[in-house]
């Protein structure tokens, strides 16, 4: 039986709690089952310097898990004085994801950066990032807008993401710890609300798998996504 006794295509409980933050533009913590993470979206009248003059904006994200976040304490990557190769992958791949659902071109010169603080980890923290992030970003662009400092929204495309794998030869969504540090394939998928892909990363853990389970695991994960943006557009009203 799966974690909250659920059939292999099913979510765990998703809560998505808005403006948890009073200072943030912009801020949600996301649960999916026991993972909780926080993420919250800061503007800047600023771009990096490859952008200065173009008129385009930029949406860049930093993800970090507290020490207890786990099992054990792990030791604050500031305290080790750099980040792990797996931190700098995941939040590279949030912030690329995030620039997929607004149009930078309309943004204007300005950065929104995601903050994305995993607060207790069950499998998925950078999947739940992704689909918290799009939500902290639509609030943060509301107060933008709320403030003056932009007159209407820039173009947005609703996404989210979901890890999928294959446990025990069958292909189930939104793994846990338990299954995750099992699986014999494991799979992050980001999508759209009208279902294009913005980001597939999978991998053969420990056995290969064929087009036929690959097109069962996308095929899963796609159906999970929108459920996840229909909680997302239930919080954004």
């Amino acid at each position: 039986m799966r974690s909250f006794q659920r059939g292999p295509l099913d979510l765990r409980p998703v809560v998505l709690t808005p403006n948890v933050s009073r200072y943030a533009e912009g801020s949600v913590q996301v649960e999916f089952g026991h993972t909780k993470v926080l993420v919250t979206c800061s503007t800047e009248e600023r771009v990096p310097p490859h952008l200065m003059g173009k008129g385009t904006g930029w949406v860049t994200a930093e993800y970090g898990m507290l020490p207890r976040a786990t099992h054990s304490r792990n030791q604050r990557e500031s305290a080790k004085g750099k980040q792990t190769g797996r931190t700098m992958e995941i939040q590279r791949l949030i912030g690329r994801s995030l620039r997929a659902a607004v149009d930078l071109a309309t943004l204007g010169p300005r950065t929104l950066t995601l903050d994305c603080d995993v607060l207790q980890a069950d499998g998925g923290t950078r999947t739940a990032s992704i689909t918290g992030a799009y939500v902290a970003l639509v609030l943060a662009l509301r107060s933008l807008q709320k403030a003056g400092t932009i007159s209407k929204l820039p173009k947005l495309t609703p996404l989210a993401a979901v890890s999928v794998g294959v446990v025990n030869g069958e292909v189930r969504v939104d793994l846990d710890y338990d299954e995750d540090s099992s699986a014999d394939v494991d799979l992050n998928l980001v999508a759209t609300a009208d279902g294009r892909m913005v980001e597939l990363q999978g991998t053969a853990e420990h056995q290969l798998f064929d087009r036929k389970t690959l097109d069962a695991m996308v095929d899963g994960g796609l159906a999970a996504i929108q459920q996840l943006i229909a909680a997302q557009a239930k919080v954004l009203g």
